[in-house]
């Protein structure tokens, strides 16, 4: 399976199982994923090499396609729950990631100032000029961890930038409290290399992360659509609740879905 893309800048609204109803926000080619991870299971498909030849939608373009999507939905008066940064890959990537938050944010609070501002990030950016400053200005950062050791970082997300789990815990700490972490949890092999980051070891291991990172909910799912590696198991639900219940244990909100 290859994966399926985001042919538009805006999309949707969809029905998220985290999110509600949910307007997208794709800030990376509609031709081509674009990620800093390479992780086995994404819907995406698998990243790409690099390109040098990037062509980001302009932060004008975008405004105006948001623009648009929003009165449309006013006039008709649609629901909306969130407005959320996610995509072909990696939003934080765009150079102008911090400008066009600002942006969202004018125009959420112009046409739906109920509604919440989401990005769905892996947090390998986050020390960039103005990624960490623009994730604090939303309500729902929500950043990607999947694992507990480096280990198994490496064989899940498979990064396509020289990183470490602990350089993006070192990352993820500078929203310290103020994030939500989402997990996706998953048994398989890729290849020849088992995978299973649901074992004592790196659930252990990922509690700890959290316990560090204080986050304000953590967000546990399985598989629920097609991966580019197609020997991946789906985790049951009693084993999510499992793991939900330690997390819960330590103080902090946990949803599983």
């Amino acid at each position: 399976m290859s994966g399926f893309l985001f042919e538009q800048i805006i999309f949707g609204p969809i029905r998220s199982r985290r999110l509600g109803i949910s307007l997208g926000i794709n800030l990376l080619p509609t031709y081509k994923k674009h990620c800093t991870y390479n992780c086995i299971y994404c819907e995406c498909g698998l990243t790409p090499p690099p390109d040098p030849e990037v062509h980001y939608p302009k932060r004008e373009e975008i405004k105006k396609a948001l623009e648009q999507k929003l009165v449309a939905m006013k006039e008709k008066d649609s629901m909306l729950d969130s407005i959320t940064f996610a995509g072909n890959g990696e939003p934080t990537i765009h150079p102008h990631f911090e400008d066009i938050t600002n942006d969202t944010i004018e125009l959420r609070n112009k046409y739906y100032p109920e509604t919440v501002i989401s990005v769905l990030t892996n947090a390998s950016k986050v020390a960039a000029p103005g990624v960490a400053q623009a994730l604090l200005k939303i309500e729902k950062p929500i950043l990607k961890l999947d694992a507990g050791t480096n280990e198994m970082f490496q064989k899940l997300n498979n990064p396509r930038i020289n990183t470490t789990l602990e350089e993006i815990i070192d990352n993820m700490m500078l929203l310290k409290g103020q994030a939500i972490i989402q997990t996706l949890f998953v048994r398989g092999t890729n290849g020849e290399t088992y995978i299973d980051n649901t074992t004592e070891k790196e659930v252990s291991a990922w509690l700890n992360h959290l316990e560090k990172l204080q986050p304000i909910l953590v967000m546990i799912y399985p598989i629920a659509r097609e991966t580019p590696v197609e020997t991946l198991e789906r985790i049951n639900n009693r084993e999510l609740m499992e793991i939900a219940r330690r997390v819960e244990e330590l103080g902090i909100e946990t949803e599983v879905y």
